[in-house]
């Protein structure tokens, strides 16, 4: 009998932690679910501006490395290896990324943010004279900072086993380096943010936007991923879009954090990569008819589409040059329909050496690694945890890549994990279907209506 009592009083404990924690999760959800801002939404539909013709690229993430902060040693193969990001490679991608828009007839080319590994003065030097041979070659090119670019407290030099803080970019200094890129022949700028609007072909505006933390970055800390816009960036962007409608301009948007999810779930373990209130946020661009967001910071080759009632925008999320398969993107608008064709490059650097196989396996591993140390918090064993981390690797992978097709996916044997690992696989498994059911529209190749 006191058996039975006992069975009794704890699945009442059990029932009442389950409802609590549900309630709880409810009202924290909702809660978040608020906007953080105050927004004006464009009521007036008829105020549509039809897109003109633009033949553009977009690279993202480019992430440039100075391999005088050091190549070699304990402190650099921990920081190598904790991350998706081909450093060592970061020079010769962009330099062949580069030669190849030069080739490709573009008019001008969009970098949504990470510019440099930390945001190194050096590696800001070094980014901006490459970048600068296609505004020799005739294009125009507009850059924004990126999470990592400004302020950055990681910012340092490697030797052995110890690293050494070196000088990063404050705000004027990435204005002062990037003067060509955008700021220059800004029609407008934000004064609370490094935010601007530019034209790069007549009847279109470029609302490049700085949602980055960095005056929140504090030394000996990490670098805030997160974005967010203050109530003032805010108010002068609905000015700008409104002044927009009113002068017959088109707007697309560049911006680093997203504004669409871009797989089910992603919100939910990965925050930080989505812009602070981003169902608001983009449900104001699309009520000013803002039909295109183009993004980074995810890494991922993906383009999701955001429905806000009878509106809509596109987030078109490039992947990151230094993050196999290293795309470009080729866009074009013409006659208000935009198409996109996106090559790879990974694949002809270096050919007849193995460097796409081998760059594709790194990412793979440094994801691995990372979904390693999280389990291994919840005291899942090494090898459920290395098995778990398997099937978290392809995922990404396959995610990186964009175009996801779940026939590729591997068989995962829930049955070869033990008790616990099950469990703990079980609440983390919307992770892995989420990677690899690619919500439309097409990531790499696509045209659509901007209708």
């Amino acid at each position: 009998m006191k058996k039975h009592r006992k069975l009794k009083i704890f699945l009442c404990v059990l029932v009442i932690l389950a409802v609590g924690i549900a309630g709880y999760t409810g009202v924290s959800g909702w809660i978040s679910s608020l906007p953080k801002l105050n927004y004006t939404y464009n009521a007036d539909p008829s105020a549509a501006v039809a897109y003109p013709d633009a033949d553009f690229a977009v690279i993202s993430d480019i992430h440039i490395y100075d391999s005088s902060l050091g190549t070699e040693g304990t402190a650099f193969e921990t920081a190598l290896y904790s991350d998706r990001k081909l450093l060592l490679d970061s020079q010769d991608l962009l330099d062949y990324a580069i030669k190849e828009i030069l080739d490709a007839g573009a008019k001008f080319v969009l970098v949504p943010g990470d510019l440099t590994k930390d945001g190194e003065l050096v590696c800001h030097q070094i980014a901006a004279e490459k970048l600068r041979r296609l505004i020799d070659g005739g294009l125009k090119v507009y850059v924004i900072p990126g999470n990592h670019d400004i302020s950055n407290p990681g910012a340092v030099s490697f030797s052995g086993d110890d690293t050494m803080p070196v000088a990063s970019a404050a705000p004027e200094d990435f204005t002062r380096i990037y003067a060509d890129f955008g700021y220059n022949d800004a029609l407008a700028r934000d004064t609370d943010s490094l935010s601007y609007v530019a034209e790069p072909v007549e009847g279109l505006w470029l609302l490049a936007l700085d949602a980055c933390r960095y005056r929140e970055n504090q030394p000996g800390h990490e670098e805030i991923v997160g974005g967010k816009i203050s109530q003032s960036t805010e108010n002068w962007i609905e000015q700008v879009l409104a002044e927009a409608i009113e002068k017959h301009k088109a707007v697309m948007v560049m911006i680093h954090h997203g504004v669409v999810e871009h797989w089910d779930g992603q919100s939910q373990l990965h925050p930080d990569y989505l812009i602070e209130d981003y169902t608001h946020f983009g449900k104001l661009l699309a009520s000013y008819h803002v039909r295109l967001a183009f993004t980074g910071h995810y890494h991922a080759h993906d383009i999701a589409k955001g429905t806000f009632g009878d509106s809509y925008l596109y987030d078109v999320e490039t992947g990151a040059l230094v993050t196999a398969p290293c795309p470009i993107r080729y866009c074009a608008l013409k006659g208000n329909r935009f198409s996109v064709e996106s090559v790879t490059i990974v694949d002809k650097l270096h050919p007849g050496t193995g460097f796409a196989e081998n760059a594709e396996a790194f990412v793979k591993t440094t994801v691995e690694n990372e979904a390693i140390k999280t389990l291994k918090k919840y005291w899942v064993s090494d090898e459920d945890a290395e098995t778990i981390a398997d099937a978290v690797g392809d995922a990404f992978v396959a995610h990186y890549a964009g175009d996801e097709n779940p026939a590729e996916r591997p068989a995962f044997d829930e049955g070869r994990l033990g008790l616990w690992g099950r469990i703990i696989f079980g609440t983390q498994k919307y992770v892995v279907d989420g990677l690899w059911h690619d919500l439309p529209p097409a990531d790499s190749n696509v045209i659509f209506s901007l209708d």
